[in-house]
């Protein structure tokens, strides 16, 4: 429920129309969108629900109209789509105006859980591009790590520490997003319940917390390199001020971005430096609160630290080879072992992780498997990696067959001869069965598995 002290705090943000926004508050409407993975997406077919009007600032977001069970939505866990709120999809629009495409982007998401903002990116970044994307809770990374191996993309790595660690590295990244942790009430209409927290003393304590991330990251962001500041806050002093001290603390320069006036994103400039904000308000567009200002890098000198030694082993030539049927032929990459783990990676991926540091790193790249003997024991991520080898063995199941394996149940299955099977639904992979004669193996991660029956 909004107070009077919120509605104070909010008074003086730019395009803030008091009456307007307590009415939608109040209506208790609430937006359901989805964003499509480019890389998966073909058609429609393996979804119970009809796709809305489109996202306007994203090339592949849509509105529903009412919100599905998505836990029984199949293609969800093969990583064909995101649920994702709308506003925060005005991020492609940013990259795209800012970033140059043409090239390979050494990304950093720097408060990337769930996930929703790093597979966004993953989709837009060209081919021999690295995206590293860092979540300090654990836990939360947890789930970041699922949503990411669901996406697809081999050109990921998963790491768990605080930006203080990522000061050392240097300059290395051309693009920095960072959705900082905020007090939220951007989401207060989805979340009403999450209203009971706020206070101006909270408002604060995120202003100081937000100052601190940035600066640790800035460090590793390369002269001429993009910074992407977002929060879902509709404080000032989380959004414009923190925009002013950015350009009052480096040499950064305010990127305006071209906003068609019928999007009615409100376009604000701070108070001290006029930097360019875009904000989002409920009572104006199709989405939740969202404040979103892009920064140009210009101070910064010296090379990154020289890489430290690799980890892991390259995995024999003679192995290689019975390896390579289980990826795209078209794909250039490197096999080695890590952990007793087969994983593999470009070479661009391989030199980020040598730069890393104490950056404590939970996953990169493609997780293929365990060898037993010349044997691969297959993964879950390379079932739903976009650079799996489309010729693989392949059982094609209904939607109460999908969500049976989803459950991790055993499926009966006959007439087809033993070995390692895609289980797959509407054309998209959800993961591995092994047949073995008159039964199956079903190796669906069991922490991944759907609880509900019904």
């Amino acid at each position: 429920m909004l107070t009077a002290t919120m509605l104070e705090d909010w008074r003086h943000a730019p395009g803030f129309d008091e009456a307007a926004f307590s009415e939608v508050h109040e209506s208790g409407a609430q937006v359901v969108s989805i964003r499509m993975n480019p890389a998966k997406w073909k058609d429609s077919s393996g979804l119970s629900f009809p796709l809305g009007e489109k996202v306007p600032w994203n090339s592949y977001g849509f509105y529903l109209e009412q919100r599905p069970f998505f836990t029984f939505e199949p293609w969800l866990h093969a990583g064909v789509f995101y649920v994702q709120e709308a506003s925060s999809m005005f991020l492609e629009t940013a990259i795209r105006q800012t970033v140059d495409l043409s090239v390979p982007v050494m990304a950093l998401d720097g408060c990337a859980a769930p996930g929703g903002k790093s597979t966004l990116i993953q989709s837009l970044l060209p081919p021999k591009s690295v995206l590293v994307s860092n979540e300090v809770i654990r836990n939360r990374a947890t789930i970041l790590e699922e949503n990411l191996i669901k996406w697809g993309s081999p050109n990921s790595i998963v790491t768990s520490s605080d930006p203080r660690e990522f000061a050392p590295l240097g300059p290395v990244f051309d693009l920095l997003v960072v959705d900082a942790p905020c007090s939220g009430s951007g989401l207060f209409r989805r979340d009403p319940d999450a209203a009971e927290g706020w206070s101006r003393d909270l408002v604060k304590l995120c202003s100081q917390r937000q100052q601190r991330i940035l600066a640790d990251y800035w460090q590793a962001l390369k002269p001429g390199g993009i910074l992407i500041y977002s929060t879902c806050s509709y404080s000032v002093e989380e959004d414009e001020a923190i925009a002013d001290w950015i350009m009052e603390s480096w040499d950064a320069v305010s990127l305006p971005l071209d906003i068609p006036e019928h999007w009615n994103i409100v376009t604000s400039q701070s108070s001290r430096f006029h930097a360019w904000g875009y904000r989002f308000y409920p009572d104006r567009l199709m989405g939740e609160g969202l404040f979103l200002a892009a920064f140009r890098k210009e101070d910064g000198e010296g090379k990154p630290p020289r890489p430290g030694k690799p980890k892991w082993e390259p995995i024999p030539a003679r192995k290689q080879q019975g390896l390579k049927r289980w990826i795209a032929d078209d794909w250039q990459t490197n096999f080695v072992t890590l952990n007793q783990s087969v994983i593999a990676w470009h070479s661009e991926l391989e030199e980020m992780l040598m730069r890393l540091g104490n950056v404590y790193v939970r996953q990169a790249g493609l997780l293929m498997g365990k060898l037993a003997g010349e044997e691969l024991i297959p993964e879950t991520a390379l079932a739903l990696n976009q650079q799996r080898a489309t010729s693989l063995p392949q059982l094609s199941f209904d939607w109460e067959q999908a969500l049976r394996y989803l459950r991790k149940e055993e499926i009966p299955w006959s007439g087809s001869e033993k070995g390692w099977y895609l289980a797959t639904f509407a054309g998209q992979s959800l993961g591995w069965l092994k047949l073995l004669g008159n039964r199956t193996n079903n190796y669906y991660p069991k922490e991944w598995r759907i609880l509900k029956s019904s």
